[in-house]
């Protein structure tokens, strides 16, 4: 079992800056593909990104060249750093974990989920 946490939410004008932290419990972080999924009212939750187990990162189109994702297995911790902040950004951003040995952008693939931390994105 692995339990989430997300937080580093917030309000932001269009063209800032966020870091969102999702720290897991138990021993075996490093075991786990993390992803990161959001979702706005009234829309599905989508893919943001997502890093491996040995740190290979993939990105959704609309994110590529303005969030980066890292984790720090020593930390349970991993991050998205989110530059150049849209409104159409703005959402419940979640982290997930998945004990696939793949990246999948699908949620169903993903095992364990944090709680959520909105962000929102002023014009």
């Amino acid at each position: 079992q692995v339990q989430l946490v997300e937080s580093g939410g917030g309000l932001v004008q269009a063209g800032g800056s966020l870091r969102l932290s999702c720290t897991a419990s138990g021993r075996t972080f490093n075991s786990y593909v993390m992803g990161w999924f959001r979702q706005a009212p009234g829309k599905e939750r989508e893919f943001v990104g997502a890093i491996s187990r040995s740190g290979s990162t993939r990105y959704a189109d609309s994110v590529k060249g303005r969030f980066t994702i890292s984790r720090v297995n020593a930390e349970n911790t991993v991050y998205v750093q989110m530059n150049i902040l849209k409104p159409e950004d703005t959402a419940v951003y979640y982290c997930a974990a998945d004990s696939s040995p793949g990246i999948f952008t699908t949620s169903k693939r993903y095992d364990y989920w944090g709680q959520g931390t909105q962000v929102t994105v002023s014009s």
